[in-house]
Formats: C-alpha cells, structure tokens, sequence
C-alpha cells in the first residue's frame, strides 16, 4: 500500500482535497492541515514539526501552491518515495517577479491581512482569484484565517530559497495559474487551461492522472 498524504495551499483547508480519489487497493490517503506557526518559526522548522504528523515510511507527499514548498522541505526530512507539487514551484528562480519584488522591498509586510476575515481579499491572496460567485465554497476551503499565520506565510513564499530542483520532485502545473505563471516555470506537466486553483475545479484530471504519476519514475504522462 502506498501512502499518499496531501497538504493544502495557503489558509485552506484539506477540503479542497475532497473530490481527489485514487484507487483504494493500491493507494491510502491522508491529509494535512495547516496550524499556527510558534512566532519566529521557519520554513524548516514548521516543516520538521509537520513531518511528525506523517505515521507511514516511504510516503508520497502532494502538496499545492505553498503546501507545494512545505512538502519540498519536509521531504529533506524523512524519507519519501516521491514529492508532488501542484500549481507551486520548486526553485527561487521561478517566483513571479512581484514576489521577487516584494522580497527586496518589503511591500509584502504593507498588505492588509488583518482583514483575513473577508473572504474575498483572503481569496485574492490565496487563490490569486477575483471570487464573485459561490462565496459560502470558499468560505470551505479558506479556514485558516490566523494574521500571523497569513503574514508568516507571505513572508515565507517570498523569502523562500531553493537554488536546486530535488530529483524525486514532480510538478503539475496549470497553464492559466496566475500566481505563479508557467512561464516561469522549468520542467512540469503542464494542465490544459488549469488554473492555480486547478486541485478543486480540476479534480478528474487528477484522478485520472495522479496514479501513473505516483507509480512512474519520470516525469511524463
């Protein structure tokens, strides 16, 4: 059996992962959920104090969007049979140059995350997406509206640094995600039309998908 565990984007929560299933005689999912940093926390921290909520040896790690880069460093911790990112990346050089920006200015530390409780703005921030329409479903997803954990997360996405590719990292990608655009981004499987939120509004690619990603050793489909 292997074990699959999957970790949510920025202030969501593991719902998104309610429509993701692979075939129960070869895979077992779990899920993470994300909690509160302690104040001064980093990545690598945060990363090794989540690696004790995994039970299993030699698991599959999903992660999307910052889960993407917390699975990444999760996985120079324990031991893992392979990592995969969606709609994340998975070195410095392919953060948008905004957020490149924003690390050297500091304009990131200016946005206004105290209003993480209107849904809509944490939207914005999470999903990179303009939310009109089904408010009450991302009012779901979008759980974790601590201001500290949200500030802390920008920072972190902003300042994270990861020179290298790990070589059991495998990256899905949408080619309309406009928070981290693909054109930025080396060597993925590229989703027609998928979006950053591709994971909720896409989950029959990945059904379809995932589980000759899991079990292969490339990187094609």
């Amino acid at each position: 059996m292997i074990h699959v565990y999957f970790m949510p984007g920025m202030a969501a929560n593991s719902s998104i992962f309610n429509q993701i299933n692979l075939p129960s005689d070869t895979f077992e999912q779990h899920v993470l959920d994300w909690f509160v940093p302690d104040k001064g926390m980093s990545l690598s921290e945060y990363a090794k104090a989540m690696c004790t909520r995994i039970e299993h040896n030699d698991v599959v790690l999903v992660g999307v969007s910052f889960g993407g880069m917390l699975v990444q460093e999760m996985a120079k911790h324990i031991s893992v049979r392979k990592v995969i990112v969606v709609s994340s990346v998975k070195r410095t050089a392919e953060l948008p140059k905004r957020m490149v920006f924003a690390k050297y200015t500091g304009i990131h530390k200016l946005l206004p995350t105290g209003l993480v409780n209107n849904v809509e703005l944490l939207a914005k921030y999470a999903f990179g997406e303009t939310v009109t329409k089904r408010l009450e479903l991302y009012e779901q997803y979008l759980s974790v509206r601590d201001k500290y954990y949200i500030d802390w997360s920008i920072d972190q996405i902003v300042n994270w640094k990861q020179n290298e590719c790990p070589p059991n990292v495998v990256h899905i990608h949408g080619e309309k995600d406009n928070v981290f655009p693909i054109h930025h981004i080396k060597d993925c499987i590229p989703v027609k039309n998928g979006t950053h939120t591709m994971i909720i509004h896409r989950y029959r690619w990945f059904n379809e998908h995932l589980p000759k990603i899991i079990l292969e050793n490339g990187r094609s489909i």
